[in-house]
């Protein structure tokens, strides 16, 4: 048997130990902490403590015992407790036994003992528990070889796998999850169990499925876990805006790429230059406007005419049904959808007046617009890619260098609405609004400099235009 000492040198853990002891019960770190541990992932905050007892119990002497009284919250549906002690968030609860109902991912639970509580995990990498027990203190205790699923990449269920996802569907998303974070491989006959039993994750709340999917989106190559939920038919069920996207059309021998899997290779491409979790969502979603749009034209082949527009209204759509928030995150990914085509275009033809158009547009956002259609480059001919890159570049050359000059980013007019008011005497009015839209598109154009008194000149003079007089 195997000893892990090294990894319980925090002191929580010899805490923990001795309350155990002093409570004449036993308890073991299980799940997260000594999966992690062993495959160095790095440092790991949460812990999750099984006392072969009373968990509430066990928390309530750790705090006892620890000089600043950590609070122990109690959470007595789950029978579980919580503290934070030594820069961790620890996690106490009974080992029990669970029983399920075929409507609900809520079991019934009963107390039960360590064993019991192995065979109710996850996965096989998830059931390993480290001893803090005085006499077997850092012993591996691993029933159903995690230790070797771990060390040859396997997700595998401790038990039989049908049993294991139908009783809590969540799992077949975290076997993904975990799947795409960590690099493994799911086990064949549990990939075959999720595929029998994908139609039951629709009793999972819509916010634990978006959770899982985040994790996913986060992972340093998302394809991986968006290809298994498209294998094992999860995806369909839950975004069917990807699904509709797959497929190649031919008519009169023209054909159109594979949007669906072009959409994962930019989420990959992404990923390699941003953690931001909603311009990865952005990336994700750019092209689902591209199924509804889809027709052919005789003389120009396939067209997506529109795509972006319709995209970002779908984006809401999808946000609402998911219950994600609808907030300026939701309109940040509306954003980067509605304008995913904008600098791909300008990048043929980069006049100053496009790139002006382009930064008032995009404002503090430009660098994540650059980034996700840099992500959208994913052409296999080495020498387009060279081009569309060298192109984006110049694009980038530009922007830098008429932000610097005219400074529409984050757009304020030289001129106020008030100023507008008093030099012609007026009250609020159409009139300001015009005279401001005008000296807007003045400066957007390049008729006259982003600076006060340009644009004082041209209100004077299209305050004339439009028949109202200075007040001397």
């Amino acid at each position: 048997m195997s000893n892990y000492k090294q990894a319980l040198t925090n002191n929580i853990f010899k805490v923990i130990s001795l309350a155990s002891a002093e409570l004449q019960l036993e308890s073991y770190v299980i799940g997260g902490f000594v999966r992690d541990y062993i495959l160095q992932r790095g440092e790991h905050k949460d812990i999750d403590i099984v006392a072969v007892g009373s968990g509430i119990e066990l928390a309530r002497k750790v705090s006892d015992l620890l000089p600043h009284k950590p609070k122990v919250q109690i959470f007595k549906t789950y029978g579980t407790a919580m503290l934070r002690a030594y820069d961790m968030e620890v996690e106490f609860v009974g080992s029990r036994k669970e029983s399920y109902s075929q409507e609900s991912r809520n079991p019934e639970v009963e107390s039960g003992t360590l064993e019991d509580d192995q065979n109710r995990r996850d996965f096989t990498i998830n059931a390993l528990a480290l001893s803090l027990n005085e006499e077997t203190y850092g012993e591996l205790l691993d029933p159903f070889n995690g230790l070797q699923d771990l060390n040859t990449g396997i997700i595998r269920t401790p038990l039989d796998p049908d049993i294991t996802y139908s009783d809590d569907p969540l799992r077949m998303l975290r076997a993904v999850r975990f799947a795409s974070q960590l690099g493994f491989r799911i086990e064949k006959s549990s990939l075959e169990a999720i595929n029998r039993n994908r139609n039951r994750i629709k009793i999972i709340s819509r916010e634990r499925v978006v959770d899982e999917l985040n994790k996913i989106l986060l992972s340093e190559k998302p394809s991986v876990g968006f290809a298994l939920l498209h294998k094992t038919g999860m995806l369909r069920l839950i975004l069917p805006e990807l699904i509709a996207l797959e497929g190649i059309d031919e008519i009169e021998g023209q054909r159109h790429k594979d949007n669906f899997w072009h959409t994962l290779e930019v989420v990959d491409n992404i990923s390699e230059n941003t953690n931001d979790l909603w311009l990865r969502w952005a990336a994700l979603l750019h092209d689902i406007g591209k199924a509804p749009t889809k027709k052919f034209d005789k003389k120009m082949g396939w067209t997506f005419h529109g795509h972006e527009f319709v995209g970002s209204k779908m984006v809401y759509k999808l946000f609402k049904r998911l219950r994600m928030p609808l907030n300026e995150k939701m309109k940040f990914v509306q954003k980067m959808v509605l304008m995913s085509s904008r600098p791909i275009v300008l990048a043929e033809d980069v006049t100053d007046s496009a790139v002006r158009r382009l930064i008032f547009d995009a404002g503090e956002n430009i660098e994540d617009l650059m980034t996700l259609c840099e992500a959208d480059i994913t052409t296999k001919n080495p020498r387009r890619f060279k081009r569309y890159h060298n192109n984006f570049q110049v694009v980038r050359q530009k922007l830098k260098k008429v932000e610097e000059r005219d400074h529409v980013r984050n757009f304020q007019p030289p001129v106020t609405g008030e100023e507008i008011m008093e030099t012609f005497n007026i009250k609020p009015s159409r009139e300001i609004g015009i005279i401001k839209d005008a000296i807007k598109e003045a400066i957007l154009e390049g008729e006259i400099p982003n600076e006060y008194e340009s644009a004082k000149e041209f209100m004077l003079k299209k305050g004339k235009d439009i028949g109202l007089k200075p007040q001397n």
